[in-house]
Parts: C-alpha cells; structure tokens; sequence
C-alpha cells in the first residue's frame, strides 16, 4: 500500500514540475491558474503589491496628505513647467489632490531637515504664478495661499526649486577614461580590512546613490545599514551567497523597496528598477570614498522572506531587493576578474 502511495505521489510531483507547467504557460489564464493552485511562488508579492496599493489609496484619500503622491505630482508640475511648448494650463486633472496632499504634509518647519518640503512649496508657487488660471484653478490656488497663511513660510532661501537651465560650467571634470577606470576598478570585494567604517563615508555614498534617477521621483526604497559586528553576523546569514566569507563582512546593507509609493499595478516592478539605479550609483560612490563592496543576490525564497521580515521589521508592502557588504578592501584578498561579454553581445542598433 506504501508503494502504491509514492508512486502517485511521485507521479503527481513529476506531472505537477514538468508536464503541468508546459501545458499551462501557452495561455496567461492557464499561468494563472497554475501560480494561483498549484504554485505559491508569487504570493508574496501579490499581497505585497495589493497592500501597498491600499496604503497608497487610503492616504490618497485622507486629508492627511500622501506623501508619495505629492512627490510624483510636483515631478509632474515640473514636466508640465519645462515642456517646449509650455501649455496655457496643464495638470487640471491632478492639480486638486496635489493641492490636498501639500496640505496635509506642508510643514515649514522642516524646511531645513527635508528640501523636499522647499521643492514642494516652489513648484507650486511657480506653477500657480505660471499657468493661465480659470475659476476652478483660482480656487485651488485660494486653497494653496490659505495653507500657507495657517503655516506660514518663515526664513527660506532664494535658491528656486524648479526646472532650470543647464550650465555647460557647473559640469563635472570627470572624463570617461576616469569613469570607465572606476567601472573597472569597482569589482565585488569579498576580503575586507577588521577597520571600522565611518558613518559619513557610508552616508555620502547614500547620498549619491540619491541623486539616482527613478520614476516620477519617488526614490521607494531604503538603506538598512548594520555596522553592529553582532547584527552583521545575524544579517549576513540570511542571503544565499555569503557562504566562506561571512566573517569578514564589517557592514551589511539592506536595500528595501516600498511598495506603498504606487497607485497601480502596473508599476509593481519599479522598485526593482529604482532601487538597482540606486545600488549602482551607492557602489561606484564608495570606490571613490576608499570602500568596497560585494552585491550580495535575494533569493526569493519563503523562508528566507519570512527570516528578513522579521529582522528589519517589514510592513506587508516592503520587499528585499537586496544586500551589499561594505567595507576597507583587504589589498592581500583577490576579487574575481569577471571578464564581461563584448558589446556586439550586448547592444544593437535600431
């Protein structure tokens, strides 16, 4: 009877790994069905994206402001101000939650402490001074001086917030030999030097990876930095990939992507793509700064999800995106040489 039972239940794993996913993948309903019964793969980020929208949503709604939202919508404003040609008026369709959400955020005490608070404030200065208003337009802009009137605008500096004029002066000096050089010297480093890692130096990396571009300017993502030698050691374990050299890691870090900064499905894999853009520029800006580091792959695995979710602290909108270790390369330690592919294999032209 035993026997009888493994054999179906050896047929069904072979049937369910092999036969089952080349019957389903000919149709995206049959997909469906397919990682919906038979395979839970995606589940997480299915709940993962479905929470974050209804966070999204939810503050979208309430006077309290979103904060995501304003963001995307003053990047809009700023679209609409720079076009060639600028439009009479633009953004009507948008304007009215922009408003709602700047009042509900709009705090000039902070003024200092986040320039993104300046950056609202002049866009929609500018964007109110600038369009040809109507009635419905004129009433925003009542709406947007009584917030400012309850929370008034206290010393600010002249600088503008706005679209500008490039200037061919104040660009780098940096030639491509020197960047390419830096490209060939930034390689994974997993031998690194027991010196400590300053914090200034870890923050002025994170401050270039910043300046990366992302999708409507939301920036969804955050560095989790560990430079505790206990909690690197605890975090290290988690990912795949640190096997042999685990004990070597000064600083562990932690790139999570926040779901909660989309209204739409549609943009559930920027995260990804922001937060790569974002680990690039982290990584060449710590070559610059005397640091390594060794990109350190998130597998998608459940068990490991559920391990990180509980050391960080997750909400059900945030995601892993992945792990870097940083620290003083060890000159003694090799790094992989990594011959890349040619160009011919990797670029086409129209």
């Amino acid at each position: 009877m035993n026997s009888v039972i493994k054999k179906i239940k050896y047929s069904w794993l072979g049937f369910k790994q092999n036969r089952l996913p080349a019957i389903c993948y000919k149709s995206r309903f049959l997909s469906s069905i397919y990682y919906g019964i038979f395979d839970n793969s995606f589940s997480r980020e299915h709940q993962s994206v479905l929470a974050g929208k209804i966070k999204h949503i939810n503050e979208s709604k309430s006077y309290q402001g979103n904060y995501f939202l304003l963001v995307r919508n003053t990047h809009r404003l700023e679209k609409g101000l720079l076009m060639r040609p600028r439009r009479d008026v633009f953004a009507k369709d948008y304007i009215k939650e922009t408003v709602l959400s700047f009042q509900g955020i709009w705090n000039p005490d902070e003024l200092e402490s986040n320039p993104q608070m300046k950056w609202f404030y002049d866009v929609l200065k500018t964007y109110f001074e600038t369009v040809k208003r109507d009635n419905d337009l004129d009433s925003y802009y009542r709406d947007f001086k009584k917030v400012l009137e309850e929370k008034p605008v206290k010393d600010i500096e002249d600088r503008k917030l706005i679209p500008y004029y490039r200037l061919r002066e104040d660009n780098s000096s940096i030639s491509y030999n020197d960047f390419f050089k830096l490209t060939r010297q930034r390689r994974s480093v997993r031998w690194f030097t027991s010196d400590k890692v300053p914090r200034n130096l870890l923050d002025k990396a994170i401050m270039a990876a910043n300046e990366s571009p992302s999708a409507c300017n939301r920036q969804p993502f955050e560095f989790r930095v560990f430079d505790d030698p206990k909690l690197v050691d605890k975090m290290a374990k988690v990912p795949m990939g640190t096997k042999g050299y685990v004990h070597n890691i000064p600083v562990f870090v932690v790139l999570v992507g926040n779901l909660d900064a989309y209204f739409n499905e549609r943009d559930r894999h920027l995260i990804y793509i922001d937060g790569s853009l974002a680990a690039m520029s982290f990584m060449l800006a710590l070559e610059t700064l005397g640091l390594s580091s060794c990109s350190i792959n998130w597998p998608d695995i459940e068990d490991k999800e559920i391990i990180m979710e509980k050391h960080l602290n997750l909400n059900k909108y945030q995601r892993p995106l992945m792990c870097m270790a940083v620290g003083y390369p060890d000159m003694e330690g090799k790094v992989a040489f990594s011959q890349k592919r040619s160009i011919n294999n990797i670029r086409r032209y129209n």
